[in-house]
């Protein structure tokens, strides 16, 4: 107990580098198995039922949170609550992912006979490739874990871990053989920070009457006017087939001014700066924010062959919530 106390550093590194360990053992174990187990998610017509029981439970339920925000619908099946009735939830083109350390778990061998006779497919991970739950199983994945972080060798630790790491692999697995996007990501993200990181240009940016445009001859007094009503603090400048070669902001007007330049006699184009920086519609809300951020500006041209299709101001990101 002495030694515990004195040596907390010296047991985090060991219990980090058991574990390690243990994903290696994981990687060395990895064969055909894991290739089939990938094919059968990718064809089920129906949910991966994921269940387990006491912390493989746990794990059980952070992969199946991973695969149904992955674009694979999953949930948990707590297997004691199973045999008392909620099999009910499981149709008949649904795929069973058994977690079990050991593979005799009674409660997830209580369930197996009639998933089997129904004719579900069942993938298990287990420690153990000789067990009841590999043996009846379709596709085994075999951890391959030596022993637990635990200096007991009881807790769930280098295990635990293991099957997370493996759980994750597969699912990770499945979503790039379905060529799943980060579009898609967001998709199931709507509502969170990670969705929002993913959010487009085009779902922020101003378009149509909105965008303030004028051409390099429109005198600066009216130019002036343009970027007052609009309220951006900027305006386009377009040529006679509405490319945009330039934009005058309110910088660009002080700096202007600051140098004895005259509003009353001066047209656009002495004071816009040319070729702008700009972005596309299917970029991403953060690279408008990087591209800012980089360049000093505020205002952002959004540009679709050559032409200016909307407009992103900073004050649209940070109210966005990307950030």
């Amino acid at each position: 107990m002495e030694d515990i106390k004195k040596n907390p550093l010296e047991i985090g590194k060991r219990v980090l580098k058991e574990e390690e360990k243990a994903i290696n053992s994981v990687l060395n174990a990895l064969d055909s198995s894991f290739v089939k187990a990938v094919e059968l998610i990718l064809n089920t017509k129906g949910k991966l039922i994921i269940t387990g029981m006491g912390k493989s439970g746990l794990i059980g339920k952070k992969l199946s949170a991973t695969f149904s925000s992955t674009g694979t619908p999953s949930f948990f099946l707590h297997p004691a609550e199973a045999i008392h009735g909620d099999l009910g939830v499981i149709s008949k083109d649904d795929t069973i992912l058994a977690i079990s350390n050991s593979g005799e778990t009674p409660e997830i061998l209580a369930i197996i006979p009639t998933v089997k006779r129904w004719g579900n497919k069942i993938i298990a991970i287990t420690n153990n490739p000789s067990s009841t739950l590999a043996k009846y199983s379709d596709i085994h994945l075999y951890l391959n874990v030596e022993k637990e972080a635990c200096p007991l060798n009881l807790a769930p630790t280098s295990t635990s871990t293991a099957t997370l790491a493996l759980g994750d692999a597969l699912a990770v697995a499945v979503f790039e053989m379905k060529g799943f996007t980060a579009e898609d990501f967001a998709k199931y993200h709507p509502g969170g920070s990670l969705g929002k990181k993913l959010m487009k240009v085009k779902e922020i940016m101003h378009t149509g009457e909105e965008l303030p445009l004028v051409s390099p001859s429109t005198p600066l007094k009216e130019a002036v006017i343009t970027i007052s009503e609009k309220g951006f603090g900027a305006t386009f400048v377009v040529d006679k087939d509405k490319n945009l070669i330039g934009i005058i902001t309110d910088g660009d007007l002080r700096r202007f001014i600051n140098k004895g330049g005259s509003i009353d006699n001066s047209l656009a184009k002495d004071v816009m700066t040319l070729s702008p920086k700009y972005i596309t519609d299917n970029k991403l809300v953060l690279e408008a924010l990087e591209i800012m951020e980089r360049f000093n500006i505020t205002v952002l041209p959004v540009v679709k062959d050559g032409k200016p299709i909307g407009l992103v101001h900073l004050h649209d990101i940070l109210k966005s919530g990307v950030v």
